[in-house]
């Protein structure tokens, strides 16, 4: 049974995404920073799956997660954070964060799963980015940069890891109605509505596809699926 690391994976994307494999028949296992109390409803409804404490900006941390989960298949990169502020109010502790949380820790647990997977010469990677990665966004320029800075590491790992049968891929969301979006009134969410041509916003559900058909997609590597409705064409 092949085991799937979700990183960021106890509420939102993350855990919808856990559902999905682990209803697919996988060994899941998600990683959480410090929300307990979400972590300890995720454990309640899904007891099989392994639920694993750590910062992935943090390099013995994640080596700890690492062990703790074993062999992995699948890395899903999905841990992040969100802010917007303007750009000449932002701290240099805001933008090391943002930074830190997006792009070293995917460096990092990357770098924890590749020993096994370059031993069976095969596996999958998802790095979670954005459209704001694709297009840039007013008033969250350190989120659009790491998110950004994301998909160029998806593109030059895959050109690196393709040899060894190691595919990396990346989804880049729209507007999905999770938490991220819970600073939106619904005039704001109806807006947003009318300007994606699908008519909706995205559920946590339609992200969750998205990684699965890429991370089992045999002959996808260095790809960008960005699952908006058409808001960005």
């Amino acid at each position: 049974m092949k085991t799937v690391w979700i990183t960021g994976g106890t509420r939102g994307i993350g855990a919808t995404t856990a559902k999905l494999f682990f209803e697919k028949g996988y060994r899941v296992a998600v990683s959480f920073s410090s929300n307990q109390e979400a972590a300890r409803e995720f454990q309640k409804e899904y007891p099989n799956i392994l639920v694993v404490q750590g910062d992935v900006s943090d390099a013995q941390q994640v080596k700890a997660m690492a062990k703790q989960i074993g062999n992995v298949s699948i890395l899903i990169n999905n841990a992040g954070i969100a802010q917007q502020k303007l750009f000449d109010t932002i701290t240099e502790k805001e933008w090391d964060q943002m930074f830190d949380i997006h792009v070293k820790g995917a460096y990092l647990c990357t770098q924890a799963v590749l020993p096994h997977m370059l031993h069976q010469k095969e596996g999958s990677i998802i790095n979670m980015s954005s459209m704001w990665g694709l297009t840039g966004a007013s008033c969250e320029v350190h989120y659009s940069a790491a998110k950004g800075a994301l998909i160029a590491m998806t593109k030059a790992l895959a050109k690196e890891l393709g040899p060894s049968n190691i595919r990396v891929n990346c989804v880049a969301p729209g507007v999905i109605d999770t938490e991220m979006c819970a600073h939106l009134t619904e005039e704001d969410k109806a807006s947003l509505c009318d300007e994606t041509p699908l008519g909706r916003l995205g559920t946590p559900e339609d992200v969750a596809e998205a990684i699965y058909y890429l991370a089992t997609a045999e002959f996808i590597t260095g790809q960008i699926l960005s699952p908006n409705g058409g808001i960005v064409i």
